[in-house]
């Protein structure tokens, strides 16, 4: 197997081809001759083929081959081709890597944690859909295709968010996750029809080539800058896709889906879509300081804020899925920071970690019969012993610790953000180093409530509320192999793949010729003079600020949760206000639900009854025709048989256009 345009091609088709052969015929939509056996055979052999091709192609990458070409011309506008083709550098090479092995693991996890879901094979189809459609983004060379892999994976994240359709909680949490994602989209499509209008083309390459006629150029009737716009409107999709503040509230409700696709879409494909987008169009972004500002300080709001709501979460699900909120900052904080590099590093990196932390949860819940309550768990270690120290190695890397992957990009971050020179650097700088303690509060807090301390099992598991119709008692018990298999395989990346990738993709030559850094963003030039080598960064953490923060993380969780169990009720009770605020999620969706939808019903029932019916209805279309029937009522009585009438009517009109006609200015 080699690097070709037909390796691409095959690449990107398999996870399809097994997502229409699995939701055709696995389904009932033209009968069930694939079982559920067969779904999950075809799903993962043609993934895993798809996952060793990445691989293939990242070697030949790595090597000095890459592919920037048109595989089949969609359509022709004037001169202007849209075409299907793919860009296969070390950026594409790597996202293809991380999408198609942790979407493996997701589908080998899916045979022991779906085992008795009626919905087993749709299952299968629609995640192998999403790997189909994440691989057609990352891998395309121009903004249609873009587009098209941009609204696929928002498409099939609203199917699985609403796997369980018969819950209304399900359905409302899908409903919110498309919609919000909407207006994050809305701003995408102005972003490249603008770069469009003024480029005149779709394809990167040439986009990238006219970055400083853009630049150079205003916006119609302003004095924005064109390309300031058409960035932040770029960012504004990113805001949406990657859960940034405000567009960030459907990611913790989007936990109501199955575990396996939280995994999936929520920690290593999807909400990382935005960032890979704007580190792609890093050319253009380098180019507006404003821009640049807006996404750090932006980052760094959600980095903070979002990672504090971490704190308060009982739920297994939305403690993770609130640290994706945080962590998805960090990534957007290095982006405004100019550390492209560093933001891609670490959304590989979490792409494992949090991967494995998502499905270490849904082991958990496996193993305590579907009861989701970290209050209503603790002692596991003894009872789960595998899926225990694979996520404690997913929370080490987490949280930072020396030596774990998550160490490396995070660490690299926080840098990147002091030696920033855009406006809200400082700002970010300080709120990412506050999130390292947060982090581990919140990350340790889940991992003392659920392995340690005193068991405190609920008498039944709480099973149909999560998807189950069966109830178990008992003890917990370990997870099947085919659940614990992809935990082992996570945890091996979580642990080294950050000491072994650091230095080439960080201050190495990988990504020389993909990421533009201009010379007045030096933070990664900075960064690069301080690093001798993984082992050399790893000890010099003792002496950062960083690290104690991590460990004060640690030992305040410690005390709280497992020694005095009672500060954190007297915490609540002292900061009730605080506490208040952080349970309501800063009313973000108050917000959304009372004063956005409630305005927009309202504005829609106005313009219903005033527009529609009023206007359309009764002026327009019911108005016209009484004032046909009354001009047709008062001229037939002009209609009397007599020629002196008809005389008199033409006399009449003849006077009206010669008084008409003389009374226009020439």
């Amino acid at each position: 197997m080699s690097s070709s345009p037909n390796l691409y091609l095959l690449i990107a088709l398999a996870p399809l081809a097994g997502a229409i052969v699995t939701g055709l015929f696995g389904t009932g939509f033209l009968g069930r001759p694939v079982g559920r056996r067969a779904a999950h055979f075809i799903t993962i052999l043609l993934v895993a083929f798809s996952a060793v091709g990445s691989v293939v192609v990242l070697k030949d990458v790595v090597d000095g081959l890459t592919f920037d070409g048109a595989v089949y011309t969609w359509t022709l506008i004037g001169n202007t081709k849209l075409e299907i083709g793919f860009l296969i550098d070390p950026l594409s090479a790597m996202m293809m890597v991380v999408v198609t092995s942790v979407s493996l693991m997701v589908h080998i996890y899916t045979i022991g944690y779906m085992a008795d879901d009626p919905g087993y094979q749709r299952f299968f189809a629609y995640i192998s859909l999403f790997t189909f459609s994440m691989l057609m983004l990352v891998m395309s060379n121009n903004m249609v295709q873009l587009f098209f892999g941009w609204e696929a994976v928002g498409l099939v994240s609203y199917l699985l968010i609403g796997f369980w359709y018969t819950r209304p909680t399900a359905i409302f949490a899908n409903m919110k996750a498309f919609l919000i994602n909407r207006v994050g989209d809305f701003g995408f499509v102005l972003g490249i029809g603008l770069l469009f209008a003024y480029a005149g083309t779709m394809h990167y390459g040439e986009v990238f080539a006219q970055a400083d006629k853009l630049s150079a150029l205003k916006l119609p009737g302003s004095d924005w800058a064109l390309l300031t716009v058409a960035c932040i409107c770029l960012f504004i999709g990113a805001m949406g896709k990657s859960a940034q503040v405000p567009l960030h509230a459907w990611l913790p409700d989007s936990m109501e889906g199955p575990t396996p696709i939280s995994a999936l879409i929520h920690a290593a494909t999807m909400v990382t879509a935005g960032i890979f987008m704007v580190a792609r169009f890093s050319p253009l972004f380098e180019l507006s300081d404003v821009a640049l500002s807006f996404i750090i300080v932006i980052g760094s709001i959600g980095a903070l804020f979002l990672g504090l709501l971490g704190l308060i979460q009982n739920d297994i699900k939305r403690v993770v899925a609130y640290s994706t909120l945080s962590q998805l900052g960090y990534m957007t904080v290095a982006l405004g920071a100019s550390a492209y590099s560093a933001a891609i590093f670490h959304l590989m990196t979490h792409a494992f970690f949090k991967a494995l932390l998502f499905l270490g949860a849904g082991s958990v819940i496996i193993g305590m019969h579907h009861n989701q309550d970290i209050r209503q768990m603790g002692g596991l270690r003894k009872y789960m012993p595998i899926t225990w120290i694979t996520f404690l190695l997913g929370t080490l890397a987490l949280v930072g610790t020396p030596f774990f992957s998550g160490f490396y990009s995070k660490e690299q971050i926080i840098d990147a953000a002091g030696a920033a020179n855009v406006w809200g650097a400082h700002f970010a700088y300080y709120a990412t180093m506050t999130g390292v303690f947060v982090t581990s509060l919140y990350s340790f807090r889940l991992y003392f409530l659920v392995f340690h301390g005193k068991e405190r099992f609920p008498e039944h598991g709480d099973d149909h509320a999560h998807g189950h119709d069966d109830h178990h008692g008992g003890k917990p018990h370990e997870s099947p192999w085919v659940v614990t298999l992809p935990l082992v395989l996570l945890a091996i990346p979580s642990v080294v793949i950050g000491a072994w990738a650091a230095g080439p993709m960080l201050f190495g030559k990988f990504f020389d010729g993909v990421i533009t850094v201009l010379p007045q963003h030096p933070a990664m030039g900075e960064l690069r003079e301080d690093w001798h080598g993984w082992v050399a960064y790893g000890l010099h953490s003792v002496q950062t600020p960083a690290f104690w923060l991590m460990v004060a993380g640690a030992v305040v969780a410690w005390y709280c949760y497992l020694i005095n169990p009672k500060v954190p009720a007297r915490v609540k009770q002292t900061f009730s206000g605080v506490y208040k605020v952080m349970e309501n999620k800063y009313y973000v969706d108050w917000i959304n639900e009372q004063i956005i939808a409630r305005g927009a019903r309202c504005l829609g029932r106005g313009l219903w009854q005033t527009g529609d019916r009023g206007l359309i209805d009764g002026v327009l279309v019911n108005g016209s025709a009484r004032l046909v029937g009354w001009v047709a009522a008062v001229s037939r009585h002009l209609q009397s048989g007599y020629i002196y009438h008809y005389a008199f009517a033409m006399i009449l009109g003849i006077m009206a256009l010669v008084t008409f006609f003389v009374l226009i200015p020439q």
